[in-house]
């Protein structure tokens, strides 16, 4: 079980510090949640402490981890689908897994074919939600600043 103040990963959401620890009653059963803060959308998340495995919270990456994080994004492009419609489908079930590393992966993958060819607004919106959770997860893992996760990930591609 994780503690207050500890930073955990959740997927399609981002990184984020647990602020608290709340308890409802339904009946006669207690459900614990998690409420995790999410500083960078400005959110704050309710997360059954029950299921928050299931659904794939996990701990933040550790500092060591970042390097690998910047070495997958060097990585080269992995074949995308020609249809966008597919591509979209694949990259927001990648997204789902909150594997740090396929994350990077799509965030690599996608700012290369914007690269090469304009991505679709629904494609250019998933890009934005995948660095989102990059970034969220480097800046609590690293200790540094958004602006500077966002530069570190785009000179590694």
């Amino acid at each position: 079980m994780y503690q207050i103040g500890d930073n955990i990963a959740y997927p399609m959401q981002g990184a984020g510090t647990i602020t608290d620890i709340q308890h409802s009653e339904s009946g006669e059963e207690t459900e614990s949640y998690y409420i995790l803060s999410l500083p960078f959308s400005k959110m704050n998340v309710m997360i059954p402490v029950s299921s928050s495995g299931k659904v794939g919270v996990r701990p933040v990456i550790s500092k060591d981890e970042i390097m690998q994080v910047m070495k997958t994004l060097g990585e080269e492009t992995q074949p995308m689908p020609s249809n966008w419609n597919r591509r979209f489908r694949e990259n927001t079930e990648k997204l789902k897994t909150g594997d740090i590393y396929v994350v990077a992966g799509v965030v690599r993958d996608l700012v290369r074919s914007d690269r090469n060819k304009k991505l679709s607004t629904g494609e250019n919106k998933l890009l934005n939600n995948a660095k989102q959770i990059l970034e969220s997860e480097l800046v609590l893992a690293g200790g540094i600043t958004l602006d500077e996760a966002e530069t570190m990930v785009l000179d590694h591609i």
